[in-house]
């Protein structure tokens, strides 16, 4: 049927109508159609001026078209999720993971993180903009908090959360997963993981009032003070501080820095941290879009707290981001600090918390990039150690019997029915265990004692368990110290060098 005849004569006022709809929509909302399409010659105004042009018609062009959508849809709409829709898409469209829009849920967990508590399961995640088939936008764990649920449950840095009570997390948002992950204290919360290619469980937390740690510490031994930063808060350098007087008082030789699996935190804080080890000089510089902009963190004598001949190791791997980055880069740069460990995450970005005030919602927005005092930049690069050490991966058999033995709640039973199992029980049950799952003792006994600690405070390290930590104090104990450091090499020469290694390997190809 013809929609546009009347009494068989074609009726031309529908398409009359929605003709000059258009063209009134064109004509009102489309200024940049018609100013651009002619230009003088001698039109000399500059670039800069024709972007910003360019940029207030767009801005215009967004009202209105908000304004035309909502008053003209054909079911009544609701102004704030148009609202929020289009600043989660002008964020996305940047294409900057750390460029997002906060909700007011969101910017409440950005502010509740910065006073220090919050509820949830403690754990610092990341998800993908974009979820495809081939690659699913599954969540990412960044690190898990120590002594919280996340922890106590054996989640690690890399992990997947495939699901969360049930709902797939690639189908969801950021802010869904957080609404998932968060909620009342004391009720369960159920994740599936995904480790490696093919190891998958679900686990089991109970939420909690999340307060952020920042700095765990204790002699190893007689002669080594451990620190380990767990994040850059506004309290970190004063519990570095207060690390470093007990371990002077203990009469320490060594000091261990463990970075690993810290997420960043205050740059301020970072910088502060630094200053106690670095006597003068860069320690860490940022540069946003002008050049007005830059900002550098330099070292103060006065501010100076560690002596100078005391050997420093510190431990990072692909957890360690951001702040934790400036830290370890700028002691790498300034020669003071041998790194142990993997590479770094590679978060070489500045955000910054703008809040909106409308929904007591807000933006934050990478305005600048940070350098280390060698002047590089280590985004989407990370730093490597100076000597890499890493956990042995598992064998597709291994996997199998780590699945098993976490699927079927064998250790989990175990620990319920025998309360407060020493290191001797510990070690014990490991060996027995061993009989049927094909798994190093080691890995054994950190499965077990990680259910041991589920309902108490873990240990500040792990002798037992820890490849990295032993390697690091065999290296300050045993080796010439001073040999090594002559030997490293700052993040710029081995970004140099790694430049050098691809253009040769371009040019032979």
């Amino acid at each position: 049927m013809n929609l546009f005849r009347k009494n068989g004569v074609k009726s031309f006022w529908p398409v009359a109508f929605v003709f000059c709809t258009i063209f009134a929509f064109l004509a009102v909302f489309s200024p940049a159609l018609w100013a651009q399409g002619y230009k003088d010659e001698n039109d000399k105004t500059s670039d800069t001026v024709n972007k910003k042009v360019n940029s207030a018609q767009y801005a215009e062009m967004i009202r209105s078209v908000f304004s035309f959508v909502e008053e003209n849809y054909v079911d009544e709409l609701d102004a704030e999720k148009l609202y929020e829709g289009a600043m989660r898409g002008l964020m996305e469209s940047i294409g900057d993971p750390h460029t997002v829009y906060l909700d007011s849920s969101e910017m409440r967990g950005i502010n509740d993180t910065t006073h220090g508590n919050f509820g949830g399961v403690g754990l610092s995640i990341s998800k993908p903009l974009v979820s495809t088939p081939e690659k699913p936008a599954y969540v990412e764990v960044a690190s898990p908090i120590e002594d919280t649920p996340g922890w106590r449950a054996g989640i690690q840095a890399g992990d997947l959360l495939v699901s969360i009570d049930g709902t797939a997390t690639p189908d969801i948002t950021m802010e869904e997963v957080l609404g998932l992950l968060r909620g009342e204290v004391g009720k369960p919360v159920s994740v599936t993981v995904r480790r490696g290619k093919n190891i998958e469980f679900t686990v089991s937390m109970i939420r909690e009032v999340i307060e952020v740690p920042t700095v765990k510490y204790g002699m190893i031994g007689s002669d080594t003070g451990y620190i380990r930063i767990i994040e850059f808060t506004p309290q970190t350098p004063e519990r570095v501080q207060q690390a470093l007087d007990s371990f002077a008082e203990a009469g320490y030789k060594y000091l261990l820095i463990d970075l690993r699996n810290n997420p960043g935190g205050l740059i301020n804080s970072a910088a502060q941290v630094a200053d106690k080890f670095i006597s003068e000089g860069v320690i860490v510089s940022t540069r946003g879009r002008y050049k007005e902009d830059t900002v550098v963190f330099s070292a103060k004598k006065s501010k100076t707290t560690i002596p100078a001949d005391i050997p420093i190791v510190v431990l990072i791997n692909k957890g360690s981001a951001s702040a934790s980055e400036i830290l370890s880069g700028a002691l790498k740069d300034h020669h003071l600090a041998y790194l142990v460990g993997e590479k770094t995450y590679g978060k070489g970005s500045v955000q910054q918390v703008v809040p909106l005030n409308l929904n007591n919602d807000g933006l934050k927005l990478t305005t600048a990039r940070y350098y280390t005092p060698s002047d590089s930049n280590i985004d989407k690069v990370g730093i490597p150690p100076d000597r890499e050490v890493l956990f042995p991966t598992m064998s597709e058999e291994e996997e199998k019997a780590y699945q098993n033995l976490v699927e079927n709640s064998v250790v989990e039973n175990y620990v319920a029915e025998h309360p407060g199992m020493t290191k001797q029980q510990i070690a014990a049950y490991a060996q027995e265990l061993q009989k049927t799952y094909a798994l190093e003792l080691r890995v054994l006994r950190k499965i077990i004692s990680n259910e041991v600690y589920r309902i108490g405070t873990q240990p500040i390290y792990d002798l037992d368990y820890d490849l990295q930590l032993v390697e690091a104090l065999s290296i300050l104990r045993n080796e010439d110290f001073k040999k090594l450091m002559k030997k490293t090499k700052t993040i710029s020469e081995l970004q140099a060098e790694a430049k050098a290694a691809e253009k040769a390997g371009e040019e032979k190809k």
